[in-house]
């Protein structure tokens, strides 16, 4: 979800899948509407998780190094 350079946190993403969905929930918004905000809703929840999952690669390398630091250190 990416607006003029700018990428949103994960919890803006996160805020705007929500409020996206409340107002998906409406009776009042027309089929036009209902589809930008689909689609709006959708391009936050990728954004969010692919935020998710680069977070979960770096956790993995540091833990990875953390691993590998304490093994070195046991052998010297």
């Amino acid at each position: 979800m990416a607006t003029d350079g700018f990428e949103a946190s994960f919890e803006d993403s996160l805020a705007k899948a929500k409020e996206t969905m409340e107002k998906l929930m409406r009776q009042d918004i027309t089929l036009e509407q209902s589809i930008k905000l689909y689609e709006e809703g959708l391009n936050a929840i990728q954004n969010a998780s692919k935020q998710l999952e680069e977070a979960k690669v770096k956790i993995s390398n540091i833990s990875q190094s953390e691993i590998m630091q304490n093994e070195t250190m046991e052998n010297a």
